[in-house]
């Protein structure tokens, strides 16, 4: 029996809030995989939407299953969808501000803050990984797949974008100039 789709985003983004730790970032692989595995979206699309989703207003989670859940449901499904990511973190965090200050000096508390800090690092890596892999390496590893102009021009925007992320340019300053060199690119190689 399948479910309707209103209740399988729900249940599936609910699912995805409630077993993220680490906001965003960290929910990137589970997110990849529980859309991939219902075939809501393919792994272009979704890292397409990651730079939308870092481009527009809001918290990424909160942007991508509005998304996944409009293209799959229309505005119900993103409804729902929305609903699902955001009501674990709602309650736990409820629950969290309740018993924190009682018990942020309990060692099992600290204990098990810093489990989570590495496991939130590796799913964060992770994301990034597969969205390098993604952009880069589009068709896999194989040297003919590789447009040159293509891999040098997204090469070519990582590097100018980290440099100045490291010398603090302002973050709307730096979308704002991938936008332009991607779309001067576009125009310019096509």
């Amino acid at each position: 029996m399948t479910l309707p789709i209103y209740l399988e985003l729900f249940l599936t983004f609910f699912k995805i809030g409630l077993f993220t730790f680490g906001g965003g970032y960290a929910m990137l692989p589970l997110i990849q995989e529980e859309v991939i595995a219902h075939n809501w979206m393919k792994v272009e699309d979704i890292v397409n939407f990651i730079a939308v989703s870092e481009s527009t207003p809001g918290p990424f989670a909160i942007n991508i299953a509005t998304y996944v859940g409009t293209e799959t449901g229309g505005f119900l499904g993103a409804v729902c969808a929305t609903l699902g990511v955001v009501l674990p973190s709602f309650f736990v965090i409820l629950i969290v501000a309740r018993v924190y200050k009682k018990f942020k000096e309990s060692t099992v508390v600290q204990s098990v803050m810093t489990g989570l800090r590495p496991a939130v690092i590796g799913l964060i890596g992770s994301a990034i990984v597969t969205i390098l892999l993604t952009v880069f390496l589009p068709n896999g590893f194989d040297l003919k797949a590789i447009v040159p102009q293509d891999f040098l021009v997204s090469l070519g925007i990582t590097v100018v974008m980290t440099v100045l992320v490291f010398k603090k340019v302002h973050p709307i300053i730096i979308i704002g100039l991938s936008a332009a060199i991607g779309i001067a690119s576009g125009f310019l190689l096509n």
